[in-house]
């Protein structure tokens, strides 16, 4: 049997309609199949490969790592070089941002994915506060896992009850609804855009006061940065955009340079509540692995010395562009590299994808929004990859 074959028979399936597609190589902004044809990944592994695939300063800090060493323990116990560097390198990245009552964020948790890196947050805003209702955005999505998923819309939860209990939405720049926030609220999680509801800003002033809000009831204010950090908005982080830290900040995705790993962050006065009442409040054996620190540090580096956000901003106009002279296109939204192009309905956007696809440009819709395309190109997507989106948008 070949691989496609050994697909359908043994790997879990998380839908009818897998795309199926086999890729044998990957470099920079492509995706190359078995027969040699190459495929732009216009969506960066839905916004994981922000340096591109196989950048060679990442791939490089990999292989040193494994030289060096794999796991040595369960997370928190040994010093481990690729997990202090990293996370002191992303504290700095926050140095010129504090939270509302006044903290720096300097601690980091790191765990395996993004999901995770939500339900350390989850328990940390619980234990710290000794609150237990959480409050989340209509049409957020956080990940899988009962903590995360319990955030989510019902039609993705309904079959998994019972979930966490206490679990209040309020939607996205309605600032009526932030009356719902209360001295019984534990937290509040938000994405500073929106990103599987299809790419929706949150208002710099209703961040403002949702803060402000937030900080006034004695409860924790949540930044879900995994799609929107490490320079997918067009800054390193979402946050700088509103000029405040969050009491916690979450991050996975476009952290790895391809590699599995998330994180989530606070302020040493908050994070310490982990480690009594119960000692080990929070554990995980592979979370910072030390490959995927190493990656990670790799990434962040890139980032900031490769990455012209004036450049980028320029390229996500030029995108823009492009995706509103194709005919069936409404409109496009967003900022950065983290955009939306709304069709009439899914059945268009479908075989518009589909015709993408076979053209050898890869994109895809999102999990509350069946009728805009996402848009989420590598970080250094070149000048002449963006003739090649254009040829093939406007084929």
């Amino acid at each position: 049997m070949d691989n496609r074959q050994l697909f359908l028979n043994n790997l879990a399936q998380t839908s009818d309609f897998p795309l199926a597609l086999e890729f044998t190589y990957a470099e920079g902004s492509f995706l190359f199949d078995n027969n040699h044809k190459a495929y732009l990944d216009l969506i960066s592994g839905i916004s994981v490969s922000n340096v591109g695939h196989r950048h060679p300063k990442v791939i490089k800090a990999i292989k040193k790592q494994v030289d060096s060493y794999l796991h040595q323990m369960v997370y928190g116990e040994y010093i481990q070089s690729p997990q202090v560097q990293l996370a002191h390198a992303l504290v700095m990245t926050l140095a010129g941002f504090d939270t509302l009552a006044g903290d720096k964020i300097d601690n980091v948790y790191f765990t395996n994915s993004g999901t995770e890196a939500v339900e350390g947050a989850l328990k940390l805003a619980k234990r710290y506060t000794k609150k237990r209702e959480i409050i989340a955005i209509k049409n957020s999505y956080h990940g899988s896992t009962h903590g995360a998923l319990s955030l989510g819309e019902e039609h993705f939860k309904r079959g998994f009850r019972p979930l966490l209990p206490g679990i209040k939405k309020i939607e996205r720049n309605n600032f009526a609804d932030l009356d719902h926030i209360t001295e019984n609220t534990a937290c509040v999680i938000i994405e500073p855009i929106g990103a599987e509801s299809g790419i929706f800003e949150t208002d710099h002033d209703f961040m403002q006061k949702l803060a402000k809000r937030c900080h006034e009831m004695g409860c924790l204010l949540i930044f879900d940065e995994i799609q929107t950090g490490f320079g997918r908005t067009g800054t390193f982080w979402g946050l700088e955009q509103y000029g405040f830290a969050p009491d916690i900040l979450l991050s996975a995705k476009g952290m790895g340079g391809g590699m599995p790993i998330g994180a989530f962050m606070a302020p040493q006065s908050i994070m310490s509540v982990l480690k009594d009442n119960p000692i080990l409040g929070h554990i995980t054996t592979f979370g910072g692995h030390p490959v995927s620190c190493a990656a990670s540090l790799a990434t962040l580096k890139v980032i900031q010395d490769e990455i012209n956000y004036e450049d980028l901003n320029q390229k996500s106009d030029r995108i823009k562009s492009i995706f509103l002279k194709h005919p069936l296109v409404k409109s496009v939204r967003g900022k950065g590299f983290m955009l939306a192009a709304e069709f009439e309905n899914f059945e268009i956007l479908k075989g518009t994808i589909d015709g993408f696809i076979e053209n050898g440009l890869i994109t895809d819709w999102f999990l509350y929004c069946d009728n805009a395309m996402r848009i989420s190109p590598p970080l250094n997507i070149s000048d002449k990859e963006l003739d090649l989106v254009e040829q093939i948008v406007l084929n």
